[in-house]
């Protein structure tokens, strides 16, 4: 987890969070957490990111940048599924 605090507004509405009160919030699609569903749980922990610099054809860079927030993890994302293609 990061030391420094995030520098992005949080998009919650907490004055109509905070005068709803926990009864009027729907939680009916949310699943109990039993002793059931811990037997099966795992703690998955973020994998370490390292911070480079790659150069990256304008388009190819524009088109993921297209595609909204988090393109950075889509780049991520195909660079994995391209490696993990590819072992042996």
């Amino acid at each position: 987890m990061s030391a420094k605090p995030s520098k992005k507004r949080s998009k919650t509405d907490w004055d109509k969070a905070n005068t709803l009160g926990g009864s009027k919030i729907d939680t009916a699609d949310i699943p109990p957490l039993d002793p059931e569903f811990f037997k099966s749980a795992e703690l998955r922990m973020p994998s370490k990111k390292s911070s480079i610099t790659v150069r990256l054809d304008s388009d190819v860079l524009e088109w993921f940048r297209k595609q909204g927030k988090g393109y950075q993890t889509r780049i991520n994302a195909v660079l994995r599924t391209y490696m993990e293609a590819h072992k042996q």
